[in-house]
C-alpha cells in the first residue's frame, strides 16, 4: 500500500500538521506526507518536534518517532580514551564556517548504505534556513585537516540535530563534544538526536517517549514565534 493510505497529506490539510500522537508505530513515527520544504513549513515542523526524512523519488515524509533520543549538553559522556586523546591532539572547532560543505559531507555515501536522504532539494532548503539564521553547523579539524562535523536547526535554546559525519578517526565524536561545549556556553538546554543508536547512547543520549519529549519541549521556553514574513 502507498503512504497516502495510512497517513494524511499536508496539502489536503492546508499545511497544518496533525497531532504528533497520531504518528504511526510502524513505520515508527511516520506522521504525514506531502507539503513542501519552505522555511515556514520546516520551522513549523521543528517547533513541534517533527522533521522530514525521505529518499529521492519519494514524497516528502514527516516523522516524530518514539522513543526519541536526546542529550542534555552538560551531561554528554566523553570516554576516558577520547579525553586522553584530546589532551595530546592538535584540534580545533569552527561554527558555521561552511554550512553547505558540512551538508555535502553528511550526504556522502557511507559503507553499508545504498544512498542518502540528503537530496539536492534538502540541501537547498537547509542552506536557505542557514542564511536566515535557523540552521547551524560545526566542523572539527585535526592537525589542520577536516575531521568531522554536524549540522541542525536551532530554535531558541534547543538544537535539533540533523546529521553528522566523520572523515578522520573520532571526528564525529569530537564534533559532538565541541558542539555540546558550545551549547552549554550559549545556554542551550537540549540536543535532539532524533533516533536512538548505540553510538549516541555511549555518549549520554537518553530515550524519551513522544509524550515525554513533547512535555520537555513544552516546559522549556525555547520556541521563537513563527515570523510572519516567512515565505
Amino acid at each position: 500500500m502507498s503512504a497516502d493510505e495510512f497517513i494524511p497529506n499536508l496539502d489536503e490539510l492546508n499545511g497544518q500538521f496533525p497531532p504528533v500522537s497520531d504518528a504511526l508505530s510502524t513505520p515508527n513515527g511516520l506522521l504525514a506526507w506531502g507539503g513542501d520544504l519552505s522555511p515556514r513549513t520546516l520551522i513549523s515542523a521543528y517547533s513541534r518536534g517533527i522533521f522530514p526524512w525521505y529518499s529521492e523519488g519519494e514524497p516528502i515524509l514527516w516523522w516524530c518517532p518514539s522513543p526519541r533520543a536526546v542529550i542534555f549538553p552538560e551531561q554528554l559522556h566523553v570516554s576516558r580514551r577520547l579525553t586522553r586523546r584530546l589532551r595530546n591532539l592538535d584540534w580545533s572547532a569552527h561554527l558555521n564556517r561552511n554550512f553547505e560543505s558540512v551538508m555535502r559531507h553528511c550526504a556522502a555515501p557511507r559503507p553499508g548504505q545504498p544512498g542518502t536522504w540528503i537530496s539536492a532539494e534538502m540541501m537547498a532548503a537547509y542552506a536557505r534556513l542557514h542564511v536566515m539564521g535557523y540552521a547551524q553547523c560545526l566542523e572539527v579539524d585535526i592537525n589542520g585537516q577536516l575531521a568531522g562535523g554536524i549540522y541542525g536547526i536551532t530554535l531558541g535554546n534547543v538544537f535539533f540535530g540533523e546529521s553528522m559525519f566523520s572523515c578522520q578517526n573520532d571526528g564525529s565524536k569530537i564534533a559532538m563534544k565541541a558542539l555540546c561545549d558550545a551549547l552549554c556556553v550559549s545556554g542551550y538546554r537540549l540536543l535532539d538526536c532524533q533516533l536512538p543508536s548505540p553510538h549516541l547512547q555511549r555518549m549520554g543520549a537518553i530515550n524519551l517517549s513522544t509524550t515525554g519529549f513533547q512535555s520537555l519541549l513544552g516546559a522549556i521556553p525555547h520556541l521563537k514565534p513563527l515570523p510572519l514574513d516567512l515565505p
